[in-house]
């Protein structure tokens, strides 16, 4: 049991070296990128594939949610010269694609459910596949009952890949009931998804 506790605090501690060294590099790039935009491309690479996950799964359609995600990294650059840097270039950034996908919102006054965009044709048609195709439709209906706020939540965490802290600096909420409302959010899924298989 004690050497279980020591293993769990060294994990710990390395995660968080690992987050300090990840930051440390994120802001070395963000100060070079501001004094030449060349360097911006190291930002670019390190977040567009999140930021296309996420716009793609707000918006729905591939091509616009490659336009949204092109004008996000646009806006990033352009605006690059007033972040102040505190340590949040993901909430920032994840800002700014929030409002490029409901700029295309605006502009084309439709919802296209997460769940939708995230459907991926089964080729191969074994038991195990269909099971899972299966489980991920009841998903997609759960979730697309779901109030657009929460919807939110799970694209910032799982789509985005945003940490708690991220996401309740985004939302302007209190990182505690971010995490205690995810939670509760999955495990409301969660029991939702069995009470289908049972």
């Amino acid at each position: 049991m004690h050497s279980e506790r020591e293993s769990m605090v060294e994990s710990s501690m390395r995660m968080t070296s690992q987050d300090s060294k990840r930051d440390a590099d994120e802001i070395r790039i963000i100060n070079a990128a501001q004094r030449d935009p060349r360097a911006f491309g190291d930002l670019y690479l390190q977040y567009v594939e999140r930021v296309f996950r996420y716009t793609f799964t707000r918006i729905g359609d591939v091509k616009a949610a490659e336009d949204a995600t092109a004008q996000t990294f646009l806006a990033a650059l352009e605006s690059l010269d007033r972040y102040r840097e505190d340590g949040h270039f993901a909430s920032w950034l994840f800002g700014i694609a929030r409002n490029k996908a409901m700029d295309y919102f605006r502009w084309h006054s439709r919802l296209i459910p997460m769940e939708a965009a995230g459907e991926i044709p089964v080729e191969e048609t074994t038991l195990a596949q269909v099971i899972q195709s299966e489980q991920a439709k009841a998903l997609s209906k759960i979730i697309q009952a779901l109030p657009e706020e929460e919807r939110e939540l799970l694209r910032l965490r799982f789509m985005a890949e945003l940490t708690y802290p991220e996401i309740a600096r985004l939302l302007h909420r209190n990182e505690e009931a971010v995490k205690k409302t995810i939670y509760r959010l999955l495990a409301r899924l969660h029991s939702q998804m069995e009470d289908k298989n049972e």
